[in-house]
């Protein structure tokens, strides 16, 4: 997807979602926060948090069918060659595998990550088991339910049966992962105790290559959020952890009304 985010949709798509992230993690307080994926984006970087990550999932950097050298250890082969590529990237991990304890993680941001991943719904309960409670997980991907999701389902479709007329069967955005649609995502959350705190659709633009015809379409991004939001070609939810019979306790430094009255003088005779 590197070389993708480099077109004019893809940077029309990064601009658009560097801003959600931007609001979306600004006022979300804690110690430790993880971004999973895309380093393209800088998802946490309006977030105050003291301990903030930037994480590469496995898949990313040696993809299915991709070859290793095995004159020496994976690991030490992708940090060295692939991950330094990359600035700012802490570590290399599994993403259906955390090397995080549980309730350790305030903040989990994943651009995209979901749908680049062979076992989404095992990675997003990876994602729950490192969160605290009433930690918040973040989630940007592609909406099968949009001129873009359509047009590249309509192309791998043609080209699944060998169909090639006027460029329809080229892919327009990346050919890696599989979409999910909103609606399983919401699913996914409620299985998992996630409550959907906000969720926002953009980029409602067509599926144009050229930034002067994305420019020419600026004027739907404000039609679309009006009247047809949920086909968006981006999703974007935040949810949060619910746990039962767990409540937030207040700072101990603040001070507590004293319970009884306080002692009345009483005049005497004598």
């Amino acid at each position: 997807m590197t070389d993708w985010f480099q077109t004019p949709p893809g940077r029309y798509l990064l601009e658009w979602e560097q801003g959600q992230f931007d609001r979306s993690v600004a006022n979300l307080f804690g110690y430790n926060a993880l971004q999973l994926g895309l380093p393209e984006l800088q998802a946490l970087a309006a977030n105050r948090m003291p301990h903030r990550w930037l994480a590469l999932p496995e898949e990313m950097l040696n993809p299915v069918g991709a070859t290793v050298e095995t004159d020496a250890p994976v690991a030490d082969s992708l940090v060295s060659e692939d991950a330094l590529s990359f600035p700012g990237v802490a570590l290399v991990t599994n993403a259906a595998a955390l090397p995080f304890s549980a309730a350790s993680l305030d903040l989990v941001v994943l651009p995209h990550t979901l749908e680049l991943s062979a076992d989404p719904h095992h990675v997003l309960r990876e994602v729950e088991r490192v969160l605290v409670p009433e930690g918040r997980v973040v989630v940007a991907g592609f909406n099968p339910n949009s001129f873009w999701g359509l047009r590249q389902s309509r192309a791998r479709l043609m080209g699944r049966f060998g169909i090639s007329a006027l460029g329809l069967s080229e892919l327009y955005l990346p050919e890696a992962g599989e979409f999910i649609g909103s609606g399983r995502l919401r699913d996914w959350f409620r299985l998992l105790g996630l409550e959907v705190e906000s969720q926002h659709f953009g980029c409602y633009r067509p599926a144009v290559h050229s930034d002067h015809w994305l420019q020419r379409f600026a004027w739907m991004d404000r039609a679309g959020a009006r009247w047809w939001p949920i086909f968006g070609s981006v999703y974007f939810f935040v949810a949060v952890k619910r746990v039962r019979g767990v409540r937030l306790l207040g700072p101990a430094w603040r001070p507590r009304r004293a319970s009884g009255t306080a002692p009345v003088t009483i005049a005497n005779r004598r």
